[in-house]
């Protein structure tokens, strides 16, 4: 048996956003800022219990597409932005299939076009299959990326798309930028590291956080809240760890 709880303005207190980190940590302190200023604009959070667990064994994360944090353009949709199931045993047990059913239903009776998401082929975000076997169609790949949309309409044009992120680059083109926003918790604590490995060695990164949902929508790079730049060029355009951002170093050496 399990249990769907949506967390939103109302009921947010009663409930921990899971992230599976420690509440402590700066990444879940900055993800609940980023989430009082964002529920205004209709996000939602479907936390997955099950039975005889006394915490959220997954969630799913989504909201208007209009205020999508990724560099899409993408309208009258709803959008998902996380999807995550603790620990690795329930990944396979079609709990994510539930999450996600429950969003195109949601975007039916709102009179919605369909439902769409970005994935990844990387660790960090999900992978495309769970999307797929559900009906979600491919509309467009970039690199490691996907975009996909479940469109109630099959004859619909007003598809999602990626934003030209390629563009935006030539605004940091002098040294070393790292652009994020809130929306994911580990990014916080990715920031806080490179921060101090950047200072130790004597690197003027500048670090810029994007405010906005025009700003995010905006970024140079699909996945949006995570951009490490140097003179134009993406290093890394996901979260990374202290270790890794110290490798990226050493290569540029």
């Amino acid at each position: 048996m399990e249990k769907i709880i949506t967390i939103n303005q109302e009921n947010i207190n009663e409930s921990p956003v899971p992230c599976f980190m420690k509440c402590e940590n700066i990444g879940y302190q900055k993800k609940l800022e980023w989430l009082d200023s964002k529920f205004k604009n209709g996000l939602k959070i479907k936390q997955l219990y099950l039975e005889k667990e006394n915490k959220a064994n997954g969630f799913i994360e989504y909201v208007p597409s209009e205020f999508a944090e990724r560099a899409i353009d993408c309208k009258n949709y709803l959008f998902i932005q996380c999807i995550w199931m603790y620990p690795n045993k329930f990944k396979s047990k079609s709990f994510a299939s539930k999450l996600i059913k429950e969003i195109i239903d949601e975007a039916k009776s709102k009179n919605k076009l369909g439902v769409a998401t970005v994935t990844s082929s990387g660790s960090f975000m999900a992978s495309k299959d769970v999307f797929l076997k559900l009906g979600f169609k491919e509309i467009e790949t970039e690199g490691i990326y996907s975009l996909l949309s479940y469109t109630f309409n099959t004859k619909e044009t007003n598809l999602p798309k990626f934003k030209d992120y390629k563009k935006q680059l030539e605004n940091y083109k002098d040294g070393f930028y790292l652009l994020y926003s809130k929306q994911c918790p580990w990014v916080g604590r990715s920031i806080e590291e490179i921060s101090q490995i950047a200072k130790k060695n004597k690197i003027d990164l500048k670090i810029i956080e994007l405010k906005n949902v025009k700003e995010v929508q905006n970024a140079p790079s699909i996945y949006a809240v995570f951009n490490l730049i140097k003179d134009g060029k993406i290093l890394a355009d996901h979260y990374i760890s202290s270790r890794r951002f110290e490798n990226i170093l050493k290569s540029l050496k």
